[in-house]
């Protein structure tokens, strides 16, 4: 299935309100918004447009959306685009009126996270575009920022990228360390395979060809490749000659991310999509005060 044919993904509500609701309740602390109260009249309303001050790709209305939900009746938020749709210079994203306290209380929570996830959807878009057509998948990490791993990830999958496991408790990946302890490669898989459940992957890390043989000697079906230059990852994709799926990790940066996908690996993942994303400039300017 392409990027183009995938089904959209989607945040559970509860995730979503829970998130939403404590980042409102740190912003507006014990007294509310203090400067709104100051200025503006109760029975004031306003509206607004959320537009883009530069061009990429949307993730997060969502949380967007609850925020201006859950500080208050009374305020509409209106999306003029998707999740995962790009958006031009000046775009507009969406729409908001109501209260004009409320509306500007709920600002920035909305914008944090709408600013952030988009950034990294616009990040991640350009790194698929950059493999195109060589038959390798952008992927993420868990190296995310702590508490916000399931909206980071979620906005991967809206730039077209593809997601590693989530945490450490939905799939078993065997690295360098492990493999330190327990002796060799073949001995971790082993004991890996032994313990797993019949639905619970194995993913195994090599440092060089030779832990590669021994993984797929071991019976290894997908095996990451830590750290290897172009050379190495077409040996290691020669060696391998389809027996498992192979991920390319360590170091992968976007001037060299195409080249790792013309050496036959079927996975890439990098840290960078998720941290080295600088958020996207999207802006809320009122248009009509009341």
């Amino acid at each position: 299935m392409s990027r183009s044919d995938r089904l959209p993904a989607q945040l559970p509500r509860l995730l979503v309100e829970r998130a939403v609701a404590a980042a409102l309740e740190e912003d507006l602390g014990l007294a509310g918004d203090l400067t709104s109260q100051a200025t503006l009249a109760p029975h004031a309303t306003a509206s607004a447009s959320l537009s883009a001050r530069e061009a990429g790709v949307i993730a997060g209305l969502d949380l967007a959306a609850a925020a201006f939900r859950l500080v208050g009746d009374g305020v509409v938020f209106t999306p003029a685009l998707a999740d995962g749709d790009t958006v031009a210079v000046g775009g507009v994203v969406a729409t908001v009126t109501g209260p004009a306290r409320l509306v500007m209380s709920a600002e920035r929570v909305a914008l944090n996270f709408l600013n952030h996830m988009s950034g990294i959807a616009t990040l991640t878009r350009t790194y698929a575009d950059a493999v195109a057509g060589t038959g390798a998948q952008v992927c993420d990490t868990r190296k995310t920022t702590p508490g916000l791993r399931a909206f980071e990830k979620y906005a991967v999958r809206c730039g077209g990228g593809a997601n590693h496991r989530y945490a450490l408790d939905d799939a078993i990946l065997i690295k360098d360390n492990h493999i330190a302890v327990a002796g060799s490669v073949t001995a971790a898989y082993q004991a890996a395979e032994a313990f797993a459940g019949h639905l619970v992957a194995i993913e195994i890390e090599v440092q060089d060809l030779a832990e590669l043989e021994e993984a797929l000697a071991a019976g290894a079906r997908v095996v990451l490749l830590d750290n290897m230059d172009n050379e190495m990852l077409r040996q290691a994709v020669a060696i391998n000659a389809g027996r498992a799926r192979l991920e390319a990790s360590g170091g992968v940066k976007l001037d060299r991310v195409r080249s790792i996908g013309e050496t036959g690996v079927d996975y890439i993942s990098t840290s960078q999509i998720t941290m080295a994303a600088q958020p996207l400039d999207l802006g809320l300017d009122v248009t009509i005060g009341v």
